[in-house]
């Protein structure tokens, strides 16, 4: 089955970055659309970013759009999310997902239908 395995979390100031990355496996990965979605606590799950199967379109939400770059290798079955310029409104569990089927800008969490279990990202003031 697909496995989806995050790293990369951490602890950090505020204005530091972190690189985080998502390791699948069970699954075509070149095949899928990927995503990377947080949660902060006593808030929904939103998404941070999402990219195509061939890396060649992106999505970044507002909120994150000029300090996160998405990445993807397929030789490698690894997504990225670098995060630069972190503020403490980052701090939440990262998720990263994947969806077999077509990148739209529109997608959101119900869209993706495999799930890591998350890593933490706490950026502090």
């Amino acid at each position: 089955q697909v496995q989806l395995v995050e790293s990369g979390g951490g602890l950090v100031q505020a204005g530091g970055s972190l690189r985080l990355s998502c390791a699948a496996s069970g699954l075509t990965f070149s095949m899928y659309a990927m995503g990377w979605f947080r949660q902060a606590p006593g808030k929904a799950r939103e998404v941070v970013g999402t990219i195509s199967w061939s890396g060649g379109s992106t999505y970044y939400a507002d909120s994150v759009k000029g300090r996160c770059t998405i990445s993807r290798d397929n030789a490698k079955n690894t997504v990225y999310l670098q995060m630069n310029s972190l503020k403490p409104e980052d701090t939440a569990l990262y998720y990263c997902a994947a969806r077999l089927g077509d990148w739209l800008r529109s997608l959101k969490a119900d869209d993706f239908s495999s799930w890591g279990q998350g890593t933490q990202v706490t950026v502090s003031s």
